[in-house]
């Protein structure tokens, strides 16, 4: 098996390597030279494709696509067009126009197109079902630390109008495990966020979005950006009492945060299943995101 590294922009491809390395040849493509050689030095068996074409003419059995998100739809096209499954790193987009071109790019492909936040695939979580008739409302609480951005590390990410910064870099996380619950029959009500500890942001460290689905049942995602450990939880609230998921690192974080999962999600995709996330699904998402940073233009 031959898989494909198009871009390396931020840590989860080295993540997803580390497993994918096990089932067969890698073959990377990456424009930055430092994150190239620290590639290489994890990898040094690993083929350098020098451009994204030459990636696509080695012919991989599938590609994990990470490049920043405004870039996202002009490198899926050529993978899309070669027939190869991918794995898009999350967020896919994160404005309204990069969502548009995204989704006429996809759709008539979407078996072949995965992205998610990958911990859907956690073991804490994968598998878990909601009665949504028995359902009263539904929160997700993101923990994970923004700090690194206040210093300057992948400005994209934390600029609004092009990755979308935390409500939607983070908030994917929240959004992606109620959409996985309930389905994507869901819109957003309102959101807000602010810069409460990590000045220097672009966008901002709290954010809260609140959701709705079509049923009826209301649900809060809140984002904690300034914290000392990651964690995610969802709270599942009914009648009769509230069902809490923890999903965290733990002694694998590999496995724990269901980079694991993931992979051998992709995999099947590679062996010729349908994506494990649909479309419908993941558009869903995304379009929840993007409301959610027009809302919240800046911090």
């Amino acid at each position: 098996m031959r898989i494909g590294f198009a871009g390396l922009a931020t840590s989860h491809p080295f993540s997803d390597a580390r497993t994918l390395a096990r089932h067969g040849e890698l073959v990377v493509w990456e424009e930055d030279a430092e994150r190239l050689a620290r590639f290489t030095a994890e990898h040094p068996g690993a083929v350098v494709a020098p451009t994204l074409g030459g990636l696509i003419d080695a012919r991989p059995d599938g590609v994990v696509l990470t490049v920043p998100t405004p870039r996202v739809a002009a490198a899926l096209a050529p993978v899309l067009d070669a027939g190869v499954p991918v794995f898009v790193n999350k967020p896919a987009a994160a404005t309204r126009e990069q969502l548009t071109a995204l989704d006429a790019l996809v759709a008539p492909a979407a078996h072949r197109v995965l992205s998610t936040s990958v911990l859907r695939f956690a073991p804490a979580f994968a598998g878990r079902a909601v009665d949504p008739a028995e359902v009263l409302a539904v929160r997700a609480t993101v923990r994970h630390d923004v700090g690194l951005w206040a210093t300057g590390y992948n400005p994209w990410q934390d600029t609004p109008g092009e990755g979308g910064g935390t409500m939607v870099t983070m908030g994917i996380h929240g959004v992606e495990l109620l959409v996985a619950l309930l389905g994507p029959g869901v819109r957003l009500s309102g959101a807000a966020g602010s810069v409460r500890r990590h000045a220097g942001l672009r966008s901002e460290d709290t954010g809260v979005m609140a959701l709705r689905w079509d049923g009826g049942i209301t649900g809060t995602v809140e984002i904690l950006g300034v914290t000392a450990e990651e964690s995610y939880t969802v709270a599942v609230h009914t009648r009769e009492a509230t069902e809490t998921i923890v999903i965290e690192a733990g002694a694998d974080p590999l496995k724990g945060l269901g980079y694991e999962g993931t992979v051998e999600a992709f995999l099947a995709m590679v062996g010729g299943a349908p994506s494990p996330v649909p479309w419908e699904q993941t558009r869903a998402i995304l379009d929840v995101l993007v409301t959610a940073r027009e809302a919240v233009p800046t911090a």
